[in-house]
């Protein structure tokens, strides 16, 4: 298989390496870290304007119809600029949810919104104590005449706080811990019972616990039909967060790839410029050893990201794209597992050349080591995908 970019691709590969270097870049990302939102709408808008918000998403939704190599060259950019945007939260997870179960309005409304910047989406799938497990639903949606009441918990919401719109998972039927039973929701963040605990993760990202207190959506808030008919999917809507998570997970591997790409380079330059005994510290041979061990991680690593990202696009465009759901979920969990151990071995490494100036909050290879670590927990960590791919 040819797993090179073509003209295209390398194109806009070779666009945002100059973005990031020329209108990004550490010192500003730090800025846009520290305001109220923890992100920037000019960079958003910016991302609007060169396409990134409707790549993944099929023409016929008003989108550029993208696919696994696009997504890959996007989220390995924004690994090596250490973005702090809501790509993930808004674009993979919550427009892959719409794209791949919303009705015809909804995805006129809400892909629209996003792919213009004007949107801001997240989905609330994990619960409290549910260990990753995105079947665990305590969350419960109760229909009332033509609405549906939801009432329950939900953590570690990715940009749940900056959110405009929340597609949220809720059990419509069913038990707690059952696959069928589950139904998707799309709720305005600002609704009456809504209440939100905004705060920044450890890679200073934004993430928020939400609470849905007898909120009332109307009944074309459910998300989800089936494939060429209009029935809504509702208690059957477990595949298609699935199908999202994994997405998400392949999107976060290739990001990873570009934290650990830019790690290496940081840390090689520094080991070259460094001087001790009166020589780099770079020609000492062990800490060449480790500078090749890391180089390989991060090539393994991307062989892996573009696994993963072949079996879990955002969005299918044709049925011949679609692998098997166990091939996907190995891949994916493969992925996963690979690339957690790999980048704690870079994170780690990377912060042990750089000395103590590495745990410094001045220091740019400090944030790339928490983002790294903070991959590894995000929609799964390496412990949970490891049990999943020898469960699949």
């Amino acid at each position: 298989m040819d797993l090179s970019f073509n003209d295209d691709q390398k194109q806009l590969q070779d666009a945002l390496v100059k973005y990031i270097e020329r209108d990004y870049g550490f010192e500003r990302r730090r800025a846009y870290q520290g305001t109220a939102e923890g992100f920037s709408r000019e960079v958003w808008a910016q991302f609007a304007e060169m396409g990134l918000l409707s790549l993944p998403f099929a023409e016929a939704d008003g989108g550029l119809g993208g696919g696994a190599a696009e997504m890959l060259v996007v989220m390995t950019a924004i690994g090596n600029g250490l973005m702090v945007e809501p790509y993930l939260a808004t674009v993979v997870l919550a427009g892959g949810a719409i794209a791949r179960a919303g009705s015809g309005a909804q995805k006129t409304e809400l892909l629209g919104g996003i792919a213009e910047g004007k949107l801001i989406a997240a989905v609330a799938f994990e619960e409290p104590g549910a260990r990753f497990n995105l079947a665990h639903v305590a969350t419960t949606a109760k229909k009332a005449g033509a609405e549906y009441v939801l009432s329950g918990s939900k953590g570690v919401v990715l940009h749940g706080g900056q959110a405009d719109w929340l597609v949220v998972s809720a059990r419509t039927s069913g038990h707690v811990a059952d696959e069928k039973g589950i139904s998707l929701f799309v709720v305005d963040r600002k609704a009456r019972g809504v209440s939100v605990r905004d705060y920044r993760t450890i890679d200073g990202l934004r993430a928020a616990d939400i609470t849905f207190d007898g909120v009332r959506v109307p009944a074309g808030a459910l998300l989800g039909r089936k494939e060429n008919e209009q029935e809504n999917l509702e208690g059957a809507a477990f595949e298609v967060i699935d199908a999202v998570a994994d997405a998400g997970v392949a999107a976060l591997c290739a990001e990873a790839v570009g934290v650990m790409e830019s790690l290496n380079r940081q840390t090689l330059e520094y080991i070259k410029g460094r001087q001790q005994f009166g020589v780099p510290i770079g020609s000492f041979q062990v800490l060449q050893h480790r500078a090749v061990d890391m180089f390989i991680h991060a090539e393994q690593s991307k062989s892996m990201a573009y696994l993963a990202a072949i079996n879990a696009p955002v969005v299918c465009h044709s049925v011949g794209e679609a692998a098997s759901v166990k091939e996907r979920r190995r891949s994916v969990s493969a992925a996963k597992v690979h690339i957690g151990n790999s980048g704690r071995v870079v994170a780690q490494d990377a912060i042990q050349m750089h000395g103590g100036m590495g745990m410094t909050n001045e220091l740019a290879a400090a944030h790339y080591a928490k983002r790294l670590t903070m991959i590894d927990f995000v929609l799964g960590d390496s412990a949970h995908h490891l049990s999943r791919f020898e469960a699949a």
